[in-house]
């Protein structure tokens, strides 16, 4: 009997959700497909019918996850009318999604080792790298900071939160790591602010 539209729905829901909570706890190479087969109570079969692989399966799983650190990015920056302090609270958010237990392994680590930089890359330009680009184009149309390539610019800070990302997901030992790092974030973003932006050589 064919399953109907929202049957299917479901199943790939679930089996996302499950495959999530392996990957997070064993990681990519000791994740064992069986075992989420099991946990869903779904023949072998009935999951290649949706994921030809686990690697696909994972690229699913990493795709649920940059959706939802995109949707937080978008909620907190939402929580203030002021440009800037939505600037900074969109990149704190993301700084602070990204190294969750739940997200860090699949995120950080694992997704450009299995799936290569360039889809990874990808991935996230279609959801966390948008908003930022979104945001600055609005800021530099309004005037907050000069004209300035804006694809050059949304890479370079998409660029610095990922690594500090990265770098925090390694010093979660280190109790002063994350504030040090909001408030390195705060001077960062302030520096380009109209005001405080100077022609080389000016005085």
């Amino acid at each position: 009997m064919r399953r109907s539209k929202a049957e299917t729905t479901e199943t790939i829901r679930k089996l996302i959700e499950i495959a999530r909570t392996h990957f997070t706890e064993y990681g990519y190479a000791n994740t064992v497909l069986e075992s989420i087969v099991h946990e869903a109570k779904l023949t072998r079969g009935a999951v290649y019918h949706h994921f030809r692989s686990k690697k696909e399966l994972f690229r699913a799983v990493l795709e649920d996850v940059q959706r939802e650190v995109a949707k937080r990015v978008e909620a907190e920056a939402s929580t203030s009318e002021d440009p800037w302090q939505q600037l900074y609270l969109g990149c704190r958010a993301f700084i602070m999604a990204a190294v969750e237990e739940s997200n860090r392994r699949i995120m950080l680590v694992d997704g450009p080792a299995v799936l290569g930089w360039e889809t990874w890359r990808e991935m996230d330009q279609n959801h966390s790298m948008r908003l930022l680009r979104e945001q600055l184009a609005i800021m530099q149309k309004q005037g907050h900071f000069r004209m300035i390539p804006l694809d050059v610019l949304t890479h370079f800070i998409s660029g610095g939160l990922n690594e500090a990302a990265l770098w925090l997901a390694n010093e979660s030992a280190q109790p002063k790591a994350l504030d040090e790092t909001m408030e390195v974030l705060s001077v960062f973003l302030e520096g380009f602010k109209q005001n405080t932006i100077h022609s080389p050589g000016a005085t």
